[in-house]
């Protein structure tokens, strides 16, 4: 009989980072896909990365995840997102070339040592005495693994909507998962239902882009991937997108047609995501805007589909095609493919540990949109912390996590084990307490050790890690050391800058600390740091220049460390523990916090309750110190 190490159900964002995770590490991985030809592909917008999700693909990328290298071998435009506002803010983002992206990430699973890729539909999930046995299929084989991966995305029980036409489905082209959800079920899951959606496609060559505004990539683009250094870069010709908006005429339009929208007549009962609405919600609820902008985005080189960004929607085919061409440029669009919004289950992640397995069934762990996100970079982070634990627990080694302290992967994770998402959940870099500290720019410092470690990260890849640390050092402490001088020469440079001369020496490090002041302008006064990286200098000014901010926040890091990490056992007896009030006990009860910092996050927990479940632990630490279990008898 034949037994996987690492059984990954789907084939999406989340499953290909799991599936790789795993394989890298050395375990024996079946990936499990309706339609193979669909691995990596990119369901709704041609783009990675944005506002803190670049930052999420950051980290998947320091860890030795593939996510960075497959953006940066199909990206078809760079922009860095608030880049002239602070470096705790500034987000990555890439237009992809759509099928090239689907195209790489199968190719480079298909090449995996100890990863075999199977056509076939999970439909049983099964179980024995509270630990995973394996999975039954549709054509009744019975597949064995030591943990499995749930990685469905939209495809549980889906339904798409356009219009009043409904059709089982998670994604054009592509068949519902039916039998998953049932199973999940009888296990006691709790499944919600949530809804997402997509903008229509529009043909290239009837789009009058004479009348848009253009909207070109950054002339120096910064990849995705820390340790993935093609050369030349970019990979591929970069293309512009371009910008138009709707206006009364198309707002009108939307709002005389309400009543053919599933979303406002009942057919839909899932939850959209409220920061990404559809078009019909964006003139609902904002009336007073006069208009909503639009980005068209061209989903490769090799082809004449233009995705709409910015007018998701279920209308009835018929009225797109009103609404649309009431807009500017595109007067005579033609339609690739329609509009859709799409309906399916997903599992209430309060059911889940921090490492993604859930809390009642050792070995099965969930991740991506099934566990209530929305967003490929979402899915992805989740995919490859999945991925890690299942291969940690087949190879019977301690579990992997990452706190709110330590990225923005741990942001995200906390945030749904604690508290679940009644909508699908998108990273924001708001949700970061600590974003000076968990920077896109330094996740390769906070992360690629652990990753290293874990044997996720490769040894050619550990080295540049090195190298680049080394470099930081090396600079650091020059620059430290390096006093520029009050004489003719510095002083002139200075007053043409409109600055005041220099009256003392001064250190270099202090100098850059000065907002106006840069890297470039320390080498110009004699600074002999013209041998550093981009990526050196960036890290270096950004430490000096933020310095008094970071240490504030490490402070602060330090005091929360101490008391984030003391684990509270998860089958722990919440009525054995003096002084919780009912409504304490009952929160703790259907949570089940694993650690005394989660326990601080939960809503209607109270500083004294925490107090008194920290010297419960102590005193409880203490009575097994003093009295250990007597050896057992062979």
């Amino acid at each position: 009989m034949q037994v996987w190490d690492v059984l990954v159900i789907g084939g999406g964002h989340a499953g290909c980072e799991a599936a790789h995770a795993a394989a890298k590490m050395g375990c024996k991985t079946a990936l499990v896909t309706l339609n193979p030809a669909r691995i990596g592909f990119m369901s709704c917008n041609p783009a990675m990365g944005g506002l803190a999700k670049g930052q999420l693909i950051k980290e998947i990328d320091a860890l030795g995840g593939i996510m960075g290298v497959n953006t940066d071998k199909t990206a078809i435009q760079y922009r860095r997102l608030n880049s002239s506002k602070g470096p705790a803010v500034r987000s990555s983002r890439a237009q992809c070339d759509k099928a090239l992206y689907a195209e790489k990430m199968q190719e480079a699973l298909s090449i995996l040592p100890g990863l075999k890729i199977l056509s076939l539909e999970v439909t049983e999930i099964l179980v024995e005495k509270n630990r995973v046995e394996g999975v039954l299929t549709r054509d009744g084989s019975r597949i064995h693994a030591r943990s499995i991966i749930i990685t469905s995305g939209t495809f549980l029980q889906a339904i798409m909507f356009t219009g009043f036409e409904k059709t089982q489905g998670g994604r054009v082209g592509d068949s519902a998962s039916l039998g998953l959800s049932k199973s999940l079920t009888v296990l006691g899951f709790k499944l919600g239902r949530l809804k997402t959606g997509t903008p229509p496609r529009l043909h290239r060559k009837s789009i009058d882009y004479s009348r848009l505004e253009e909207q070109p990539g950054d002339p120096q683009p910064v990849p995705f991937s820390f340790y993935y250094k093609p050369d030349p870069f970019p990979v591929l010709p970069q293309v512009n997108c371009h910008i138009t908006y709707t206006n009364k005429q198309t707002h009108d339009i939307i709002g005389e047609n309400f009543h053919l929208s599933p979303m406002y007549t009942g057919m839909i009962q899932g939850i959209g995501p409220r920061y990404c609405p559809s078009i019909e919600d964006k003139v609902k609820r904002f009336g007073h805007r006069d208009r909503h902008q639009i980005f068209l985005e061209p989903e490769g080189l090799n082809t004449d589909e233009v995705y709409v960004n910015g007018i998701s929607t279920s209308l009835p085919k018929e009225v797109q095609e009103k609404f649309v061409r009431s807009i500017v440029g595109l007067e005579k669009a033609e339609f690739i493919r329609f509009g859709y919004a799409v309906e399916y289950d997903c599992v209430n992640a309060t059911q889940l540990k921090s490492t993604l397995e859930s809390k009642d069934v050792q070995g099965l762990f969930f991740a991506g949109q099934i566990n209530g996100t929305s967003g490929y970079e979402e899915a992805g982070a989740q995919g490859i912390i999945a991925g890690i634990n299942a291969s940690q627990q087949s190879m019977g080694r301690g579990q992997f996590t990452l706190s709110r302290l330590d990225g923005y992967i741990g942001v995200l994770i906390d945030d749904l084990v604690l508290k679940g998402t009644d909508e699908p959940y998108r990273m924001f870099t708001s949700r970061a307490e600590y974003r000076l500290l968990l920077r896109e720019d330094n996740a390769d410092l906070r992360l690629s050790e652990k990753g290293f470690r874990l044997g996720l990260l490769d040894g050619a890849s550990f080295q540049m890690f090195e190298k680049k640390s080394a470099a930081i050092k090396e600079y650091s402490e020059k620059i430290k050391n390096h006093f520029i001088l009050p004489v003719e020469l510095v002083n002139a440079w200075f007053q043409s800058h409109g600055w005041n001369a220099l009256k003392d020496r001064v250190s270099a490090s202090l100098l850059l600390r000065r907002p106006e002041i840069s890297w470039k302008d320390l080498c110009s006064l004699g600074f002999q740091g013209e041998g550093a990286s981009e990526e050196v200098q960036e890290q270096i000014e950004i430490q000096i220049k933020y310095e008094g901010y970071i240490q504030r926040d490490l402070d602060l890091l330090e005091g929360v460390r101490k008391s984030e990490d003391l684990k509270i056992p998860l089958q722990l007896n919440y009525e054995d523990i003096p002084g919780l009030s009912n409504e304490a006990k009952t929160r703790l009860k259907e949570i089940r916090p694993e650690t005394i910092g989660q326990m601080t996050r939960l809503s209607g927990i109270t500083p004294a309750s925490v107090a008194n479940m920290m010297i419960f632990l102590k005193m409880s630490a203490a009575k097994s110190k003093n009295h250990p279990p007597a050896p057992a008898l062979l």
